[in-house]
């Protein structure tokens, strides 16, 4: 399914979740069983695709791979499956899940708050105590995470920092061919850019949206982002609200953005 989590408010954060960031949790909230603590994180350990905490909470991981074609499907599957494990095991699956409910109709329509986080301590309760090989396992998982922060002025965008420069992921909720058209008119009049020595370099399609990209100097933080990229999101809504024709220039513009652009599978 081209995307599994259309109908959702939140679309943008599951997609932003499952591809662009490394360590984060949000609260779900079940429509059956409200009381019952779930929590969406991005990995699990050994890429579990759910566990049962010793008290009964149950850790969804999002960042798994598809089995049956609809990634909704297939977390729904597992959910399932972990409400009735017993406390203190992990979630094996096993064969393809069956026809059955999506996400969309386990959890409430409530959108989902997302918390980044540095590392996974969040997997253990008690981390800073862990002594030996898990400590040692830890530490490791917590060296891959590249440093991330979610910018609060709009939704679903990203920075992060890698290697020599940092970088803007920004999951758009906007229908693609509209938006291309948008980000071309921009483009053509250099309306794409952030900010001094910033760069769009592209974007990926991902579960049916699309991720733009900025290439940004290294020591450019997230903070100074707010305000330029909370503008373009106000100069893109206008471009979307007055569709007209595009220009030559702008026809080109449209040209070299989708030549830039590539869809995760």
């Amino acid at each position: 399914m081209s995307r599994p989590f259309a109908g959702r408010v939140d679309e943008t954060d599951w997609v932003a979740l499952r591809e662009v960031v490394p360590a984060a949790t949000a609260p779900l909230t079940l429509r059956d069983d409200p009381a019952r603590k779930v929590t969406l994180s991005t990995v699990l350990p050994l890429a579990w695709p759910a566990l049962v905490r010793a008290g009964g909470e149950v850790l969804l991981g999002l960042q798994v791979g598809t089995r049956s074609g609809d990634v909704s499907r297939d977390l729904a599957a597992a959910l399932e499956q972990a409400l009735v494990t017993e406390p203190g095991n992990p979630v094996q699956l096993v064969g393809l899940p069956g026809p059955g409910p999506r996400l969309q109709d386990l959890l409430t329509d409530d959108p989902i708050q997302v918390t980044v986080h540095p590392g996974f301590d969040y997997w253990v309760e008690g981390a800073g105590e862990l002594e030996g090989e898990v400590a040692e396992s830890l530490e490791v998982a917590n060296a891959s995470v590249v440093p991330t922060v979610r910018l609060a002025s709009v939704t679903s965008a990203y920075w992060c920092r890698m290697h020599e420069r940092s970088h803007l992921r920004w999951v758009l909720p906007d229908d693609e061919e509209p938006l291309l058209d948008a980000l071309a008119r921009l483009s053509a009049v250099r309306g794409l850019e952030i900010g001094p020595d910033t760069r769009y370099v592209g974007s990926f399609r991902a579960h049916g949206l699309l991720v733009p990209v900025w290439d940004l100097p290294r020591d450019l933080d997230a903070a100074a982002l707010e305000e330029p990229v909370a503008a373009l999101r106000a100069r893109l809504d206008e471009e979307l609200a007055s569709p007209r024709p595009l220009s030559t220039d702008e026809r080109r513009a449209r040209a070299e953005l989708m030549s830039r652009q590539l869809t995760l599978r």
